[in-house]
């Protein structure tokens, strides 16, 4: 039976402060609660409605499970039609090492400020096989539902930090490769398959700091009319150009 204040306590950690406060986070639909049943998370508790525990094949054998109404699952999720299931999750503090800088490139993200945004990048680092996304301590929160919701499970595949990109890159001696509007186009550019690919704030790109430290500048050629390309899909452009 889940009680009035599980609800609100749920509806609370919405709010980044709260998540902070509990330690703990709310992730919904069947498909990353899969996912999470074989990541290192440790899952607290999943509430499900009846029809969606008749038609479930995972295996919850080892999980808390409380059966909840349609309505209390509405009351609780961030969706406008909820997708049967949530669970809420123990925060994970991932830690950096030497394996996560050898030979292989790391996403560096500088104050990127849309949820959405750092999980659709957190998706396709997880297609490309990246295993290591560095924010810069402004950076939108990776525990926040829209973008959780936006990485479909990869977020447990994909390390995510939070630290000074400038230190970080100097102490493990990575190029920093900033995506920038005036730089080398991407097209033609080779690079050893290491370094810190950088992606600026939406608004503002990548800050004075980090462009001074920056060993290559890349640009996606412009053909048309557009003034700039969403954050997103500028890293997946630049990601599939260095990788192939």
């Amino acid at each position: 039976m889940i009680t009035k204040a599980d609800i609100k306590l749920i509806v609370s950690l919405q709010l980044k402060k709260q998540r902070q406060k509990y330690g703990q986070f709310v992730v919904e639909g069947e498909k990353s609660i899969a996912e999470l049943l074989t990541s290192p998370f440790e899952i607290d508790i999943i509430y499900g409605t009846a029809s969606w525990y008749a038609a479930c094949t995972l295996n919850l054998k080892q999980q808390k499970f409380v059966e909840i109404s349609e309505k209390e699952l509405e009351a609780m999720s961030v969706h406008q039609t909820p997708q049967g299931v949530l669970a809420v999750v123990n925060m994970l503090k991932w830690q950096l090492d030497e394996t996560d800088f050898k030979d292989q490139f790391v996403i560096g993200l500088d104050d990127l400020q849309d949820p959405g945004n750092l999980g659709t990048i957190i998706r396709i680092a997880d297609w490309y096989g990246i295993r290591t996304i560095i924010c810069s301590k402004n950076c939108t929160d990776v525990f926040n539902s829209k973008c959780i919701n936006s990485t479909m499970g990869s977020f447990t595949r994909v390390k995510v930090v939070y630290e000074d990109l400038l230190t970080i890159s100097q102490k493990f001696n990575h190029p920093i490769i900033a995506a920038t509007l005036n730089g080398q186009n991407i097209h033609n550019m080779e690079v050893k398959p290491k370094g810190l690919i950088l992606i600026g704030n939406e608004g503002h790109g990548i800050s004075k700091e980090l462009m001074d430290a920056a060993k290559y500048e890349i640009t996606i050629p412009r053909i048309g009319k557009a003034e700039s390309l969403n954050a997103a899909v500028s890293a997946a452009i630049i990601i599939d150009n260095l990788i192939r």
